[in-house]
């Protein structure tokens, strides 16, 4: 009965700490485009692109979050009908909360604050720190599952009836876009105008590349290759420890012509730096190698995802 409360606890503990983090990060991705993104009048991509686009033409009659609750109800209703109930309830939560965020914080942040952070260190800058933080804050979002939806919708949708992948999908989508930002009206010339685009685009290439880093850096794998005579004290550390498997091989060193034991050991990124210490507190002698990998599939890391054979008709 103790350990069924325990374990309940400690769901309802992941749950509360899954929302937490798809809220800070929401509230980052929110920011960023509140503070350095419209403010500069850049348009970025997916549907938050959109809004900027609907906000800049009505001259901020619709503001960003009116047109970004109501694409993305759209999109999720086509894409319920489409494919299903592959959205989950924190997509629907998100899509909800960086609604709310795109209203509430243009109207909680000072001006001055914005004039200060984002209007007087120019474009260029803005677009950088803009892309970085709503890359970052959908990054976050993400790695517990959440989604803002939008152009990913429309991706997955494409997808599932033309042979074409959806990353590509989404490039296009911000491409068109932020493309489309030229033919707004404004007193700007042609040059300027061209800039604005570029400026656009150069959101998109920070935001993605930011949501790459975030994203596939939590999945990156090492492997290690652990010399040392207290082989049997770091096997045990890294299996009873830090729950990973290890494999013990034959060695023999070429110059000495002694029998060696090396230990084999693939982990996480992120666990490497307390792997290390772990094995230097067991033996500061210990010679290791540590190289990157391109993918570790099995129990513990990544799944081989198998393609879906086409039925012949």
């Amino acid at each position: 009965m103790e350990t069924q409360q325990k374990t309940k606890t400690k769901r309802v503990l992941t749950i509360v700490s899954d929302y937490l983090i798809i809220t800070l990060g929401l509230l980052c991705y929110t920011a960023g485009w509140c503070i350095f993104v419209i403010p500069n009048g850049i348009v970025g991509g997916g549907v938050s692109g959109i809004g900027a686009i609907v906000q800049y033409a009505t001259n901020g009659a619709i503001p960003v979050s009116y047109t970004f609750f109501f694409v993305n109800l759209i999109l999720l209703i086509i894409g319920v009908k489409t494919l299903g109930k592959a959205f989950g309830v924190k997509t629907v939560y998100a899509v909800i909360v960086a609604s709310l965020l795109f209203r509430v914080l243009p109207e909680v942040i000072p001006q001055t604050f914005i004039e200060e952070l984002a209007l007087e260190n120019g474009k260029l800058l803005c677009s950088l720190i803009g892309g970085a933080m709503s890359g970052l804050g959908i990054g976050m979002a993400f790695s517990k599952g959440g989604s803002t939806a939008g152009t990913d919708v429309i991706a997955l949708i494409i997808s599932k009836y033309r042979n074409v992948p959806p990353g590509r999908i989404i490039l296009l989508c911000d491409i068109f876009i932020v493309g489309s930002s030229i033919l707004l009206p404004s007193d700007l010339n042609f040059g300027a105008r061209i800039a604005g685009v570029m400026y656009g685009y150069l959101v998109v290439a920070a935001c993605s590349y930011v949501v790459d880093l975030s994203v596939a850096g939590n999945k990156q794998s090492v492997q290690l290759f652990i010399f040392s005579k207290e082989y049997e004290a770091i096997a045990d550390m890294i299996s009873n420890d830090m729950h990973r498997g290890v494999t013990v091989m034959e060695a023999e060193g070429w110059y000495t012509k002694q029998s060696e034991k090396v230990l084999l050991v693939m982990v996480r990124k992120v666990e490497t730096n307390y792997l290390l210490s772990m094995i230097k507190q067991i033996d500061k002698q210990a010679f290791i190698s540590v190289g990157n990998v391109m993918g570790v599939y099995g129990r513990g890391f990544d799944v081989i995802k198998e393609k879906k054979r086409a039925k012949k008709i």
